[in-house]
């Protein structure tokens, strides 16, 4: 464990440096598994250089050192276009020390090169790498091939010694923060102590590792799974597919480009639904139920006159626009059709927009009916009991709705008997309860007006009995159109 120790005490002088890692969504890197260290390169001796180096790579009985336990840690992070940088601390036991071409030395191995155990031998190494990525370049997303290059310190035994450090590796992702890395470095030693000959008092050698690679760090606000970096909707949780932005109602349509967001809808009417499949979004339908035409708001018009069944007062008969989508009629055949007649159903002149004119007779009678109404006395209701007024009020009514379009006034009249003040009072209202109990009974209050005159209006001297009944009257004069004023 006390070499465990100062591995860990190398991480956190790793981390420290603020050393580089693996990509732009995930930065930072921490990897940790074993490393082997093959001393095989220890002596100048051989048949040459790529003899000594690389006729055994993988003798890893013969050559190679491996502490069985946790034997190296480090963090690294990305820099961009590939390249991130690193820092690594290791730690190993050396128990195969290879010297080539020293018979007697020790045992020997199939190659004459002697082999043996100098003892209780630890090795330590910290190392910054700067390492490329092939991953981006190959399009791979699970393997990830590398070069490095670096430099390093390294304690063997009683001797240390600086490290030149080029090296190769390979990384296999199982998901996009976690792989197994396998790499291979050649440690040149460079300084240090010297022997008698002037060499290096230090092996050049390899240093082999596989473990464990984990990549974190990077931010996704929306905890959507997808990287801030990479999210298009980073502050609101979202789908993959659509860059991280959502799709509220998964008609595959993004919330931001979907005019019905919250309803399932169509793409081809920018995600919003068409219930009745004219083709006509619903929000945009006046008629969302029923097949209908663009022309119409999506309503339908069964008798294509371009008028929708909604409006068509005649739905299924072709007709103008102008004449509520029927046919031009003139039912009273009084030659004003009956878009123009205001009395479709009685004749009339079309001076009188199809109704008939006030006749005089029908004045005549008006005002022998008006003037047998009976009030009670010095009252503006109805004389109690008088049958003869409410016949009265029934037949000015006949007269009053065979013109419907004209306009009468309602007057009242007094004697001189009692104060002016008053008189006027109660002309007006009996005027207003002639004109009300007309309205009961169907005339339209806008064919209709009161007015009351006091006893302003004599028709007979106020001196007699006789002339005085005769100044208490009321009377309906015929005053236009009810149009008038409106056209």
């Amino acid at each position: 464990m006390k070499h465990l120790n100062k591995l860990f005490v190398a991480v956190l002088m790793a981390m420290g440096l603020n050393a580089h890692a693996q990509d732009s969504n995930n930065p930072w890197a921490i990897s940790f598994g074993v490393n082997a260290v093959d001393t095989r390169t220890s002596s100048g001796s051989g048949s040459g250089f790529f003899d000594q180096h690389f006729s055994q790579p993988f003798g890893v009985k013969d050559n190679w050192n491996i502490l069985p336990s946790l034997s190296y840690i480090g963090v690294s992070r990305y820099v961009g276009s590939g390249f991130s940088v690193g820092l690594q601390g290791s730690v190993n036991k050396i128990d195969k020390y290879v010297v080539f071409n020293q018979p007697g030395f020790g045992p020997s191995d199939s190659r004459g090169n002697t082999v043996y155990n100098p003892g209780d031998l630890m090795y330590y190494g910290i190392d910054a790498t700067i390492k490329y990525s092939f991953q981006e370049l190959i399009k791979s997303k699970v393997i990830d091939p590398s070069l490095s290059v670096g430099g390093g310190y390294t304690f063997f035994g009683d001797s240390s010694f600086g490290t030149v450090n080029p090296g190769v590796g390979l990384t296999f992702w199982f998901t996009d923060a976690i792989g197994l890395e396998l790499a291979s470095r050649y440690k040149w030693a460079v300084g240090g102590d010297r022997d008698t000959n002037g060499e290096p008092d230090a092996p050049s050698h390899f240093q082999h590792t596989a473990g464990l690679v984990f990549k974190f760090g990077g931010k996704d606000t929306d905890g959507d799974g997808v990287y801030d970096k990479d999210d298009a909707c980073p502050d609101v949780a979202g789908l993959k597919q659509f860059n991280g932005c959502p799709d509220t109602d998964g008609d595959g349509i993004v919330d931001a480009s979907d005019a019905c967001p919250d309803v399932f809808g169509l793409a081809a009417l920018n995600g919003c639904p068409d219930t009745d499949g004219d083709g006509i979004a619903d929000k945009d339908d006046a008629c969302p139920d029923v097949a209908g035409l663009a022309a119409l708001k999506g309503c339908p018009d069964a008798d294509g006159d371009g008028v929708a069944d909604k409006d068509d007062k005649c739905p299924n008969e072709a007709g103008p626009k102008e004449n509520g989508g029927c046919p031009f009629l003139d039912a009273d055949k009084d030659g004003v059709l009956d878009k123009d007649d205001d009395c479709p159903t009685v004749a009339g002149p079309a001076s009188n927009r199809g109704c008939p004119e006030v006749t005089t007779e029908a004045l005549e009678e008006l005002k022998v009916q008006a003037r047998a109404v009976y009030f009670n006395s010095g009252k503006a209701t109805f004389k109690t009991g008088d049958k003869e007024t409410l016949a009265r009020l029934d037949a000015i009514k006949e007269i009053l709705k065979n013109y419907p379009n004209a306009k009468f006034s309602i007057e009242g009249h007094t004697d001189s008997d009692g104060s002016d003040k008053l008189n006027q009072k109660l002309s007006e209202d009996r005027a207003a309860a002639v004109m009300n109990a007309l309205i009961e009974r169907g005339i339209s209050v806008d064919n209709l007006v009161s007015k009351g005159f006091g006893e302003s209006q004599p028709v007979a001297s106020n001196k007699t009995p006789a002339g005085k009944a005769q100044n208490r009257r009321t009377e309906i004069k015929h005053i236009g159109s009810k149009y008038e004023g409106k056209l």
